[in-house]
């Protein structure tokens, strides 16, 4: 009978993770404690102890950091001094399901982070006209993680007067600054 495997020699071997999520779905579905016959015992190494099966050039932290370097980034009370200025429109990137959770900021723009650089963009099919109006647009998301990525992007593309959110959207919460609910959008006609 051959010897079980050791876990380093398990890590990164897919058919073993694979026999491993066999069992544990036997086990699941019989009720049993028991292996199946020729399955192996396995316990999967956390996910910390992995082995990825690339090494990043480039990692976020450090797009994270390169993109606040060449962006504005304005505190919770820049922001709100700004909040009802005519010529700044306030741009929420993040996630539909983030905003219907967690309300947004007062009279904020959604433009979801994956169709931002399509709804700038005035050749774009997805162009949105409020985009390109000539207002600073500030930006922000939850962390402040994605919209210094997007602003980034927004000056590289030619957008003027770009910037974001210091801490982002939950910072501004905690500072009990002023949240709305998303507007719901008009019935289908």
């Amino acid at each position: 009978m051959r010897a079980p495997k050791k876990k380093a020699e398990m890590r990164g071997n897919t058919g073993t993770v694979f026999k491993w999520f066999i069992i544990q779905a036997y086990r699941s579905f019989t009720g049993s404690a028991y292996n199946t016959p020729s399955a192996i015992q396995y316990e999967a190494p956390p996910i910390h102890e992995r082995k990825h099966p690339m090494a990043l050039k480039l990692g976020y932290k450090q797009l994270i950091a390169e993109a606040m370097d060449k962006i504005d980034t304005l505190n919770q009370a820049e922001a709100m001094a700004l909040l009802d200025d005519p010529d700044t429109l306030i741009v929420d990137i993040r996630d539909v399901r983030e905003l219907e959770r967690e309300g947004m900021i007062p009279n904020a723009f959604h433009a979801p982070r994956g169709m931002l650089e399509f709804w700038v963009d005035p050749d774009s099919p997805y162009y949105k006209s409020e985009l390109g109006s000539g207002k600073r647009l500030m930006l922000y998301c939850g962390s402040a993680w994605r919209s210094a990525l997007a602003a980034e992007i927004l000056v590289r593309m030619g957008v003027p007067r770009v910037c974001h959110i210091e801490g982002g959207f939950s910072a501004w919460k905690k500072a009990g600054l002023p949240v709305a609910e998303k507007p719901s959008k008009p019935a289908a006609k």
